[in-house]
């Protein structure tokens, strides 16, 4: 079957469209790409070379407020959604229950002529029994509808399996990040400076890197230089956080706020490491309404790439797919071991090899990932 001359391809992502994940598809030669945005899309798309197609919704007209904490327990619908992706040979969604990706998927169990991909971040095999029942519904209508699975790691490529869904519909295809953007010359400030980016929630773990930085401080754990700490992010816990680095008695070694995206090449380069020590987060039951309580843990990790084509020495949490992305670029202490975190820099965190870290910034370039993306549709449309 010959494929179409340049096939356009139509990104969805509901409303969490964000620049950052969308590079790889600045990068792809030989087809015509366009991304849909609603109306309460969460990050600014002003940037992007793509083709933006508006994209109305159902809630769009409400507050973002309310639409957010709406959309958050029920989900959302698209608005005439086959005149928005009218022309599409193949159209991209993600994960198995979000509400954007069962939109699409069931136009194309109506008999769409598109091809549907998806990737797949999750590392965690929910099936039926750890979902709400509209993401049930979802699920079974995503499952039923992709023709091909990107996972971004191993681990989320088994998830699919348990999921369901047949090897021969699933391949590994990490994500991209801008190497070259990150890979400005490094000057490490003084006193050292350990920066922890994410989101501001307990499963992240920053709260755990203070209480490191604070042995080191106190002299509990013999240190040349204690460091400072710069948590990147923003999120509901950064009173809280703010309040713990007082109460350790480092406040003010400790810096905590949220940074653009374009800054955060100048963040690594003036960071001596990242330490990343996230926690497996696992509420457990069903609560009135069939609610199951949330469940995750760290999937790829866009930071670790980043970090590595910094060149900035990183230690981590060995949890979920962690390990896999960095390899032998990193040094791995348990979940929630901060003791074990300070003991690690207070020797100083080693430099990832280069030959090493230099193989998994080639693997996780923008080129890379648009090569992998072009050969994916390729595959389905042929």
């Amino acid at each position: 079957m010959s494929l179409p001359t340049h096939p356009r391809v139509v990104v969805v992502r509901g409303h969490q469209a964000t620049p950052w994940e969308l590079a790889p598809w600045e990068r792809l030669e030989g087809f015509d790409v366009a991304v849909l945005q609603s109306r309460l899309n969460g990050w600014d798309l002003e940037g992007i070379g793509l083709e933006s197609v508006e994209a109305r919704t159902a809630l769009d007209r409400l507050p973002r407020a309310l639409a957010g904490r709406v959309t958050g327990l029920l989900g959302d619908r698209y608005r005439h959604l086959d005149a928005a992706l009218e022309g599409a040979d193949v159209v991209h969604v993600e994960e198995l229950s979000y509400w954007f990706s069962a939109d699409v998927a069931r136009l194309r169990s109506r008999g769409a002529p598109f091809k549907l991909v998806a990737t797949a971040w999750e590392t965690i095999p929910f099936l039926d029994a750890y979902r709400t029942r509209p993401a049930r519904g979802r699920r079974r209508m995503v499952l039923g509808a992709v023709d091909l699975f990107l996972a971004t790691t191993r681990r989320a490529a088994d998830a699919l399996r348990l999921e369901g869904v047949q090897a021969a519909r699933i391949e590994v295809a990490p994500p991209g990040i801008d190497s070259e953007r990150f890979g400005i010359a490094r000057t490490p400030a003084q006193p050292p400076l350990v920066v922890s980016p994410g989101r501001l929630v307990w499963e992240k773990g920053h709260q755990d890197v203070l209480r490191a930085a604070a042995l080191l401080h106190r002299g509990e754990i013999a240190c040349k230089a204690p460091p400072d700490v710069r948590i990147v992010g923003a999120g509901p816990e950064a009173d809280r956080l703010r309040s713990h680095a007082d109460e350790l008695g480092i406040g003010a070694h400790v810096e905590i706020g949220s940074a653009a995206y374009r800054d955060m090449p100048a963040a690594f380069a003036a960071a001596s490491a990242l330490a990343l020590m996230s926690l497996p987060l696992a509420g457990g039951g069903l609560h009135p309404g069939d609610v199951p309580r949330v469940f995750w843990e760290e999937q790829f990790g866009l930071v670790f790439a980043e970090a590595l084509a910094a060149g900035l020495p990183i230690v981590a949490a060995d949890s979920g797919a962690i390990r896999e992305v960095l390899g032998d670029a990193a040094t791995f202490v348990a979940p929630g071991d901060w003791r074990g975190l300070a003991e690690v820099l207070a020797g100083g965190v080693p430099a990832p090899p280069a030959g090493i870290a230099g193989a998994l910034v080639e693997r996780y370039s923008l080129p890379a990932a648009a090569q992998r993306l072009a050969a994916a549709y390729r595959r389905v449309l042929s």
